[in-house]
């Protein structure tokens, strides 16, 4: 899963970051709570809300990044930053096709002949996995 795997790049970039910035606790330990947030949501719903606050925290992790320039050029920064770009991507291709999915599902149920085997069996609709804002990726600039 996207998520998960973007759950486990945090860590890496939150320790890279906190070497070089080690007075922004508070912002560490924000990207940390909505980190465990999103490891804790348990539907769809949730976890759509929970991501965009990760999102958020990332954003502020990311321009405390800005105000180190040593930090900008750091390799291991560099490469974690590729890794969660390429995450990010992949995360929403994967709400996409979740979400193509459970709109397929949720007609169904409700088509006929569908909906005569829909009811009595359990089927029920699905929630999509949406957000306020996760229609375009977060934009983050590490121009000097």
């Amino acid at each position: 899963m996207q998520l998960q795997r973007r759950t486990d790049l945090i860590p890496n970039l939150v320790e890279t970051v906190r070497g070089y910035a080690a007075h922004e606790r508070e912002t560490f330990d924000e990207v940390t709570r909505a980190r465990t947030a999103l490891q804790q949501a348990g539907t769809p719903a949730a976890a759509a809300v929970a991501d965009a606050g990760l999102t958020a925290a990332l954003g502020r992790l990311f321009a405390v990044a800005e105000a180190y320039p040593e930090l900008k050029a750091s390799k291991n920064f560099l490469e974690l930053q590729e890794e969660l770009t390429d995450t990010e991507d992949k995360i929403s291709a994967a709400r996409r096709y979740y979400n193509a999915t459970v709109m397929a599902l949720n007609t169904a149920i409700q088509s006929f002949p569908w909906l005569l085997v829909a009811g009595p069996f359990g089927f029920k609709a699905r929630e999509f996995f949406s957000a306020e804002g996760d229609t375009a990726p977060p934009e983050v600039s590490f121009a000097a």
